[in-house]
């Protein structure tokens, strides 16, 4: 077990907690424990690449963290009027969308390397961006339009770069059943 892989672990545990903040009303408790969750989630990739222990386990079990983290925390941020039901949908969908078209290019025998996009990483940035001053409001204060334009760039980058995941996957699948009509 690496340590960045102790670091994405810790991401994971620490989801529960910050869910059982958030609705008990929690919010600056919630605050911090999603910023030190925020930190694992840097740490673990710089420290992976510092430290030359990339795994393959870390790059299964890094983005499940980071979705696990995001979703949970959208769909209880949505739950307490705090996120748009659109914002959930399109974000939440998005992630769906990915996994289900990851089971099926796996279950069609199709070879997928996990690389996450540049879209992708600016979509989850910006996820846990619209998480933390949301979460954050119980300490800072932001001009309402800053919600929405969190709002209206996360759902920007989730529409592109899950349109790029969809495109990839086809064009992956399409040269898996070329390869396999001729004999590679």
């Amino acid at each position: 077990m690496t340590i960045p892989n102790l670091l994405t672990l810790a991401r994971i545990l620490l989801t529960p907690l910050l869910a059982w903040f958030i609705m008990n009303g929690w919010m600056t408790a919630a605050f911090f424990v999603f910023f030190i969750a925020g930190l694992t989630d840097a740490f673990d990739g710089l420290l992976a690449r510092v430290l030359n222990q990339r795994s393959r386990l870390g790059s299964y079990i890094d983005p499940l963290a980071d979705k696990l983290l995001i979703v949970s925390s959208f769909l209880l941020l949505w739950k307490i009027a705090e996120i748009p039901l659109w914002l959930v949908l399109i974000t939440v969908g998005r992630d769906l969308m990915i996994l289900s078209g990851f089971f099926a290019l796996l279950y069609n025998q199709v070879k997928v390397e996990i690389k996450p996009l540049a879209s992708s990483k600016l979509t989850t940035l910006f996820e846990l961006g619209t998480v933390f001053i949301l979460l954050g409001k119980s300490i800072l204060e932001f001009s309402g339009w800053l919600y929405s334009a969190f709002f209206i760039i996360t759902a920007g980058f989730s529409i592109i770069s899950g349109g790029q995941y969809f495109y990839n996957g086809m064009s992956l699948y399409r040269q898996h059943r070329e390869g396999t009509k001729t004999g590679y």
